[in-house]
């Protein structure tokens, strides 16, 4: 997946030119708007821009030679239609000179979803591959299964699941941000829009953010999902971003924790622990789904990101 950030020199000249230019006109802001919270095919673009398909795509390809944006192919009852969805959260330009400053560089991995390395949850439960249910529905013992290595949607009504992130990229290296991001929502029967669930992170042992999922979202079908995902059922959630820094911790851009990149130990040893979940002592204890790149709204799994010099 291309980096969700750029951090560019004046001195980036022909990163900037194929920027400016792809942002240089109103209709293209106004696709990159549009694409802010959600992923659109290239007729429902049009449909809002009340423009041709063939204006559209021409647009479309602008940005994606810019890197702002990427392209899949879904296949629905029509033939291949392609998604559009946003690859940039940020755009900065510093006008230091080079020789005053070392550029800063961006690692960017996908953690599978079924890469977890322990679990423990309780029924309702279940994984799904882009094929279908992996082992059985509501059986807890099915994460120890090998085949949640396929899983591109997980959900359960209490517990967690846990992620050893190896942390080779950050030896040795000023680091300034890790960032996870994931697309998540609550787990309800079937699906309930007002289905609330404190959905807690943790690195290292260290409980860091907790997340009021306002839902399990549903009503129009995520759209990723493959065909045989029914429509009753879950559908799609809300990106989250934890991102750790230098001198605190952000969900999303609301500073939640006085713990750093130092004070987590993001930097010992061969890996960090994260953990995501639903405690037990919750208040609202509404279950949490978590979205692959093949399920939900969002092309991406578990998003792993380093920002360093």
């Amino acid at each position: 997946m291309a980096k969700r950030e750029y951090d560019l020199l004046i001195e980036d000249e022909s990163e900037l030119d194929a920027l400016i230019q792809a942002l240089s006109t109103p209709v293209r802001r106004k696709i990159m708007s549009y694409l802010r919270s959600s992923s659109y095919s290239i007729a429902g673009l049009a449909r809002k821009l009340k423009l041709p398909i063939s204006t559209v795509s021409f647009h479309i390809n602008i940005l994606k030679k810019a890197g702002l944006i990427t392209l899949t192919v879904k296949r629905n009852s029509r033939g291949n239609a392609k998604l559009v969805s946003r690859q940039i959260d940020r755009l900065s330009i510093d006008f230091i000179t080079e020789s005053r400053v070392s550029k800063r560089q961006r690692f960017v991995q996908e953690i599978p979803l079924g890469s977890f390395t322990d679990a423990k949850v309780e029924a309702g439960c279940g994984m799904a591959s882009e094929h279908g249910i992996i082992v059985a529905d509501d059986m807890p013992g099915a994460f120890y299964s090998p085949q949640r290595v396929d899983a591109q949607i997980i959900w359960f009504s209490k517990g967690y699941l846990e992620y050893r992130i190896p942390n080779y990229m950050l030896k040795d290296k000023v680091v300034n941000e890790v960032t996870l991001s994931m697309e998540i929502c609550s787990e309800a029967p079937n699906y309930n829009n007002e289905w609330e669930s404190e959905i807690a992170f943790s690195v290292n042992g260290v409980e860091v953010a907790t997340y009021l999922s306002p839902g399990d979202f549903g009503g129009r079908r995520g759209r990723l999902n493959p065909d045989w995902w029914s429509d009753y059922s879950t559908q799609f959630g809300i990106v989250k971003t934890l991102r750790i820094t230098q001198d605190c911790i952000y969900l999303d851009a609301t500073p939640v924790s006085t713990y750093n990149i130092e004070k987590l130990r993001l930097q010992e040893g061969d890996y960090f622990v994260f953990r995501i979940g639903v405690k037990e002592n919750s208040r609202h204890k509404g279950g949490m789904n978590i979205f692959g790149e093949k399920f939900g709204d969002f092309a991406q799994g578990l998003m792993y990101m380093v920002d360093f010099n």
